[in-house]
């Protein structure tokens, strides 16, 4: 196994290891420059991993107040004055840092053991609190800030499997252009987004990675043949994203399908044998969910938890659940009610928040940048669909690969809409935020690789590097505008 390990690693080229580098080293620098607990939920992870650390138990209930000694450092950094209200900056004075101490010496000095309420991340899968509990637990003889810190810098190491993977699947998918691999993987590397989603405690960072890593493993799988350990590969990552986040359930649906199709392409030139593929990889995926939803039923709560809510039917039409989910992501068709009235949800939620939306999406980009972004986003987007214009003919030879991404991504994009529409009309796109859409940066860096080869022969690798040297650009400007609003 040892050796088969090391073949694997030796196989993954240089460049890929240097995206990977790259991306560790960003989200390592947005680890420095978001301060502590400022980042989505980030105290309720915290709790979360206190809690499995030091008790070995799951949190029991979704209050939103945790550990005395957590709540004195979250008083100390004076976290939630400072939460959603930009004109209050962090800690800098020595008297605040004085203050802080104190609050530090008094966490340090609570005997309680664990945090039973870890709010909004009690309902989530254990596997990225089990991982976050090593560094936590290494961290003991510091106080919460060390723990905090080392616990984000293996959220950083995550960014670099997100990279990597990235660069792997471009590989798989445009075999002929190696320039290009390395402008996908860098570009995913330097955007800030994921950076700073990989830059803080939150289950996002391994949720990104493993992501990434399944559309690697369908694409390979496409192009060389659904094996034993091919299939094993696809259910065991599928298992692995299962046991990360609840939000994986909506790529899982395409992953199965992706599953069937090799399944029945290996059955053309294998026989019927080919179909214990799709029981081998199908069974190891589904094993979580039906353990969780064993677990829920003997305790008597829904199946599979909140993703049950989001499916429920009962609440309004199909029909007005369907126009709502349409209008998170695209303008009203003629005709029906407007959900979003004065709002264009795909330039204002989602454009804008991938542009940029940090700290607890408090920090966004003034309008005029992002009317700005507008102009090299539309050249990309030209850019890409010229590519595929002039690569017809591979897009409809795969077209059944291409068919099994979409699924993928249509499946995240409706799951989002349905839990949405749960707080629909108390609030307008709850979920309605661009983070829960980068479990796709696998076919968004294909997306920009194809965008440089559609520049032709002679000007794709300029135009590869001009899209890298921008993701930069963006990268630096983002993590200042995170200083100036914190620091400032």
């Amino acid at each position: 196994m040892n050796r088969r390990v090391r073949r694997v690693l030796r196989a993954i080229p240089t460049a890929a290891w240097m995206c990977a580098l790259v991306a560790c080293l960003n989200a390592a620098c947005w680890s420095i420059v978001t301060p502590p607990f400022q980042a989505p939920d980030e105290p309720d992870h915290f709790a979360y991993v206190k809690q499995l650390a030091e008790t070995g138990r799951l949190p029991s209930h979704a209050a939103t107040e945790v550990s005395a000694e957590e709540t004195s450092v979250l008083i100390g950094l004076r976290t939630f004055k400072i939460q959603l209200n930009p004109r209050i900056h962090a800690i800098a004075t020595r008297a605040e840092q004085a203050e802080l101490q104190r609050y530090l010496r008094k966490a340090a000095a609570d005997t309680l053991a664990g945090s039973a309420g870890a709010g909004l991340a009690t309902s989530e899968p254990p596997l990225y609190y089990a991982l976050e509990a090593v560094p936590y637990t290494l961290a003991r003889g510091g106080s919460e800030l060390d723990r905090l810190q080392l616990m984000r810098l293996l959220s950083a190491v995550f960014a670099g499997l997100t990279a990597m993977s990235v660069f792997l699947f471009v590989r798989e998918v445009l075999p002929a252009a190696r320039w290009a691999w390395t402008v996908a993987g860098l570009a995913v590397a330097l955007a800030p987004m994921p950076a700073f989603m990989s830059g803080v405690v939150n289950p996002d960072s391994l949720l990104f990675a493993v992501s990434a890593a399944i559309f690697y493993a369908l694409a390979r799988a496409f192009r060389r043949g659904l094996s034993s350990p091919s299939a094993a590969a696809i259910g065991g990552l599928t298992a692995v994203g299962l046991l990360t986040k609840l939000n994986f359930v909506g790529l899982a649906p395409g992953v199965l399908l992706g599953l069937v199709a090799l399944s029945v392409r290996a059955a053309r030139a294998s026989g019927h044998s080919a179909y214990r593929l799709l029981a081998l990889g199908g069974g190891i995926a589904v094993s979580p969910v039906l353990l969780y939803a064993g677990i829920n039923v003997v305790s008597g709560h829904p199946p599979l938890g909140i993703v049950s809510s989001a499916i429920d039917t009962t609440r309004g039409s199909l029909l007005a659940q369907a126009n709502y989910i349409w209008q998170l992501y695209l303008p009203p068709l003629p005709g029906t009610v407007h959900d979003f009235p004065g709002i264009f949800t795909t330039r204002q939620l989602w454009f804008d928040g991938y542009l940029g939306l940090f700290g607890w999406l408090d920090t966004p980009f003034p309008d005029w940048v992002a009317r700005a972004a507008l102009i090299p986003a539309t050249a990309i987007v030209l850019l890409f669909l010229g590519s595929l214009v002039q690569r017809r003919i591979a897009v409809r030879r795969h077209a059944v690969e291409i068919a099994v991404y979409a699924a993928m991504a249509l499946g995240l994009m409706l799951l989002i809409g349905a839990d949405s529409y749960r707080a629909f009309p108390g609030t307008d796109g709850e979920y309605g935020q661009a983070r829960y859409l980068l479990p796709l940066l696998a076919p968004a860096g294909a997306v920009l690789a194809l965008a440089a080869r559609g520049a032709g022969r002679r000007w794709g690798p300029a135009a590869g590097t001009l899209i890298v040297v921008l993701f930069l650009a963006h990268d630096i400007f983002s993590q200042l505008q995170v200083v100036a609003r914190f620091y400032g």
